[in-house]
């Protein structure tokens, strides 16, 4: 059986350099705490627990003083960043350059005209769609699929951004959906801010998927990213399966299978990507000793 780990797999610029942020702090033996999971992916939080990383979450926050905490790639609202200030926090910011550029945007926008609809396309309650909706005092629109576009109001301006992780085919689908209902009054905008890192691993692990009899898709079930990408992988091969680890690999899987293809989301760690193609080895080994006594 041969296996072949995805090369475009494993974690996007953002989470590489929020870890490693994490490592170097923690490598000087001080505590840090970071608002919220580091990444959406239990096996590698945990690997930075034991290594001295606290996760906390906002209401924890409020009670902390004159600590080091760290902010992770997803990004945080202004009033995070007012709330470090007042306790007299050292925030170790590590949002990705790509959020931190779109919060900005945003602001800018709805500094200029506060009244016009400033419209996120991405998932309700998601790190970094809260940063983004925090950057208009919570005034911002958030549709989270196609079908939620027809409840705006197409007689006002209309700014159109993106969680930076979403679909590029469906955010297309919406704005086709606003220029054809957008009054001749109002003024509509968009602002393609898909990150390309993302947005080009789906066709990627698509022809990853299609040249393998089997795929392990290798992501922690809170990944949102992990979830699309997943699902792109059964589209295109039925023998797809989503493993948070190699102790979730069913040995059934294996038979009959000549080519086994390893991919993941952008949470995912190349190391655990590799101990899974450790434990398919085993259980190839297994299965030969087990054929020849």
């Amino acid at each position: 059986m041969q296996i072949e780990i995805d090369s475009g797999s494993g974690f996007c610029f953002g989470v590489t350099t929020a870890i490693k942020k994490a490592e170097e702090e923690l490598a000087c033996g001080k505590t840090l705490y970071c608002l919220g999971d580091i990444v959406h992916n239990g096996k590698e939080c945990e690997r930075l627990r034991r290594m001295g990383l606290v996760t906390i979450n906002h209401d924890d926050l409020e009670s902390l003083h004159g600590v080091k905490v760290l902010l992770r790639a997803h990004g945080e609202p202004p009033e995070t960043y007012e709330l470090a200030r007042r306790n007299g926090i050292d925030i170790i910011d590590a949002t990705c350059p790509v959020v931190l550029q779109l919060q900005r945007r945003i602001k800018k926008q709805y500094d200029t005209n506060p009244e016009a609809q400033i419209v996120i396309f991405g998932k309700n309650g998601h790190a970094e769609v809260l940063g983004l909706v925090g950057q208009t005092e919570s005034r911002a629109i958030v549709i989270e699929a196609f079908g939620d576009v027809a409840k705006l109001d197409f007689s006002r301006d209309i700014y159109l951004y993106s969680q930076t992780t979403k679909s590029l085919d469906e955010f297309h689908r919406i704005i086709d959906y606003i220029q054809g209902h957008i009054s001749p009054q109002a003024t509509f905008r968009s602002f393609d801010t898909i990150c390309r890192q993302v947005a080009n691993r789906m066709p990627n692990v698509s022809a990853f998927a299609a040249r393998h009899d089997l795929i392990l898709f290798v992501c922690g079930h809170k990944s949102s990213n992990g979830k699309v990408l997943f699902n792109e992988c059964l589209r295109v091969n039925a023998n797809s399966h989503l493993v948070e680890g190699p102790g979730e690999i069913d040995h059934a899987w294996l038979r009959g299978v000549g080519t086994v293809g390893i991919c993941g989301a952008t949470s995912t760690p190349k190391w655990l990507m590799e101990q899974c193609r450790d434990a398919l080895v085993g259980i190839c080994c297994k299965e030969t000793e087990h054929q020849n006594p």
